[in-house]
């Protein structure tokens, strides 16, 4: 199958895609830029700056044309301005537990509560020092739910909304954990190991859904998105042209696109793969599940 480039972007960690419904538009960051990334098929490409690094986005529910965001200090919602900025409002600072921390991947659950973890800045030094957070309507704080972890990634729901998915892409790590989630209160609970990937091609990064309940998820480092069937087993991996693919998300007007965000590696010879960077739509033939918005 083969990957069709959609934007040259050149990110230099392109992360967060999200398909909106509403605009028939692709959303995505480029966390060392600063840049909310927008593109549509007939508009082609805008981006906005904040003036922190931006790492994972939903949009919301609750404040349409707003955006709940995880950032170096917070959570934080965000505006997009005519001058190209971002209005940043704060939701609900973080107490990292180190300097240098920001957060890394996040998403909402099927209730429309917004769930992200934090890493440290330098992810070789292996600090077990990562949480995972979530945040509700209405609250005052993000809710830590989860400890111990490097770099917290791979975060996504089961159709049903009653399993979530985590993973730890840190090579000393790179697992992807299962749990059962309580749809009620937002609590995950009986942990368990989902996919060791140790022995595959590619660390665990970004993740999406399908409306099967197969999980599919990036291997960063091998340029393949895996899809994994509700019991654990690959079932299927699929090449995009760069080495580095960041995370996935299904859009399109039918949901059956899988879009592909990547990493550009800096002070690297890219003479292999010259598009790193860029975005990338797959035709897997399987369709996705819109992703819930904030507040719903």
């Amino acid at each position: 199958m083969q990957a069709e480039l959609v934007l040259d972007a050149r990110n230099g960690t392109g992360e967060s895609p999200v398909w909106h419904g509403g605009q028939q538009a692709l959303y995505w960051v480029d966390i060392p830029a600063r840049t909310l990334n927008r593109w549509h098929a007939s508009e082609g490409h805008t981006q906005w700056t904040a003036n922190e690094m931006i790492a994972c986005i939903a949009p919301r529910a609750d404040v349409p044309g707003e955006w709940i965001a995880g950032m170096e200090s917070g959570l934080f919602s965000l505006k997009p301005q005519t001058d190209g900025t971002l209005a940043a409002s704060p939701l609900a600072p973080v107490a990292h537990a180190a300097p240098a921390m920001r957060f890394n991947d996040g998403r909402c659950d099927r209730q429309g509560r917004f769930w992200a973890g934090t890493m440290l800045l330098d992810m070789a030094a292996g600090a077990r020092i990562g949480r995972l957070y979530r945040y509700g309507k209405g609250s005052d704080n993000a809710a830590e739910r989860l400890g111990d972890l490097i770099v917290p990634n791979g975060l996504a729901f089961s159709p049903d909304g009653r399993t979530m998915y985590l993973s730890d892409s840190h090579p000393g790590v790179q697992a992807v954990w299962a749990f059962d989630y309580d749809t009620d209160t937002g609590t995950p609970t009986n942990r368990r190991l989902f996919i060791d990937m140790k022995p595959l091609p590619g660390r665990p990064d970004g993740a999406a859904m399908d409306t099967d309940g197969c999980y599919w998820i990036c291997g960063n480092d091998a340029g393949l998105v895996h899809r994994f069937t509700p019991d654990g087993r690959l079932d299927r991996s699929l090449e995009v042209p760069v080495k580095k693919p960041a995370m996935c998300a299904f859009g399109g007007p039918d949901l059956d696109t899988l879009f592909v965000t990547s990493i550009r590696p800096g002070g690297t010879d890219l003479s292999d793969q010259p598009l790193a960077g860029g975005v990338f739509a797959l035709r897997p033939g399987a369709k996705g599940l819109a992703e819930p918005a904030f507040g719903i």
